[in-house]
């Protein structure tokens, strides 16, 4: 069975959605699909194996220059064409102005407008190539933003559509009036023809269905799929096992305000002064929105603490991640909103190694699917529930904690139940 996972580019950022679809798509060929994955707008980046086609279709920078000048559609295709090659848009993508819904309004309303507005063109060459040349008998979008081209692919293909939706609703909330509004009512219309939404949280699952007024029967919740941790990772120091060891606390994640990077700081300028045993880290991709204010917060906390408040910066590479992560006792990201996966819960689990959550979202199914970890209330204090933390942990537990991961989460596995649930005769 072929299936095409139509994915969206981060404008050249390590995306999380970016890097789910790019393991969904190697997880389904494991299973024994010809999963194909398809950029839209730019390149994905990741920092394992690149599954996705050399083609990227509706490439942002004609996407960008449709939206902002009327007479761009109307160039020669000679043109438009060169504009979208994977080397060109990933080149210019880096002079963009921003990637955030707060300045993309009509940008977005725009492309879910889909054949009747300015994207046109665009959507037509997509639905074309799929339609005809791909022919898959599944698409799968990897958010319902990209649902602009559905009204257009159901003229012309006939298969099963599947939408995965990954957080859709916070680029969404974060879109000023009078665009979210719009944005939300363009998704709910062309998502009507979908055939099964797919999700990484049962919340999610619920939270979307009512949000965009759809029929839950319609909703699957899926794994969230892994590879091993890479050897070198293991490489790391062993971990103390006693009670008064030191305790070592890591955030890995994007930084920025809605997955609780500040709050993190803030409870290490609380707890490092008056625990000498205790280190805390704080690493991931740092959005030049936020690089002033967070390298403020970050010298303000760690003076007079330097040795156990740590920069790690955003890693390259898989390995490099893993190795840094390894190091954690406990991952922590204190997310403030409603998180609809939380990948680096997983990435964590991998090596034995526990996080600290708030309890909303997907955090505590998380937990249960793991059956280790911790939750705290949001309204709690971050530094309370850090020294609530166990210092003693087995070799044991991290072993156990790792192949959990593994048996619920891995490669094969999420591969075998994504291809049963999208298996037409099945759904």
């Amino acid at each position: 069975m072929r299936i095409c996972i139509i994915t969206a580019g981060g404008a050249g950022m390590f995306c999380g959605s970016c890097m789910q679809d790019n393991t969904l798509a190697r997880s389904l060929r494991m299973a024994g699909a010809d999963a194909v994955l398809l950029p839209t707008y730019t390149p994905i980046r990741v920092d394992e194996e690149n599954a996705s086609s050399g083609q990227v279709f509706m490439g942002g920078i004609n996407v960008y220059l449709d939206s902002r000048l009327p007479g761009w559609r109307w160039l020669p295709d000679w043109c438009r064409s060169w504009l979208d090659r994977p080397q060109v848009v990933s080149f210019l993508s880096q002079f963009s102005s921003s990637t955030s819904a707060a300045q993309l309004g009509p940008l977005t309303v725009d492309l879910l407008t889909g054949t009747s507005g300015p994207q046109r063109r665009e959507i037509t060459e997509l639905v074309k190539y799929l339609a005809t040349e791909l022919r898959p008998d599944v698409i799968l979008l990897s958010n319902a933003l990209i649902s602009g081209l559905i009204p257009e692919l159901r003229k012309h293909w006939h298969g099963q559509l599947a939408c995965l939706l990954q957080g859709d609703d916070i680029f969404l909330k974060d879109l000023p009036a009078p665009w979210q509004a719009q944005a939300t009512q363009l998704i709910t219309e062309n998502c009507r023809t979908v055939d099964l939404f797919l999700t990484h949280s049962s919340y999610y699952s619920d939270f979307m269905s009512r949000l965009l007024q759809l029929p839950h029967d319609r909703f699957r919740t899926i794994p969230l799929a892994v590879q091993p941790a890479p050897p070198s990772a293991h490489a790391a120091p062993p971990h103390t096992n006693t009670a008064n060891a030191p305790l070592h606390i890591g955030y890995f994640a994007r930084i920025c305000p809605e997955k609780g990077a500040f709050r993190f700081l803030e409870a290490a300028a609380e707890l490092l002064p008056a625990d000498p045993a205790l280190r805390m880290s704080i690493g991931g991709f740092l959005p030049a929105l936020h690089q002033k204010r967070f390298l403020q917060q970050l010298q303000a906390t760690a003076r007079g603490c330097e040795d156990r408040l740590q920069w790690l910066g955003s890693p390259a590479t898989r390995e490099e991640k893993f190795r840094l992560l390894a190091t954690f006792d406990w991952l922590c990201v204190p997310a403030e909103y409603r998180e609809p996966k939380g990948l680096y819960v997983l990435e964590a689990a991998l090596l034995g190694i526990p996080s600290l959550l708030p309890s909303h979202g997907a955090f505590p199914e998380r937990v249960q699917l793991l059956q280790d970890g911790q939750l705290f209330e949001p309204s709690e204090s971050l530094a309370a529930a850090i020294r609530r933390l166990p210092r003693l942990r087995t070799t044991q537990q991290r072993q156990n904690l790792a192949q959990r991961c593994l048996d619920t989460s891995g490669m094969q596995q999420a591969g075998e139940a994504v291809l049963q649930i999208l298996t037409p005769t099945n759904s």
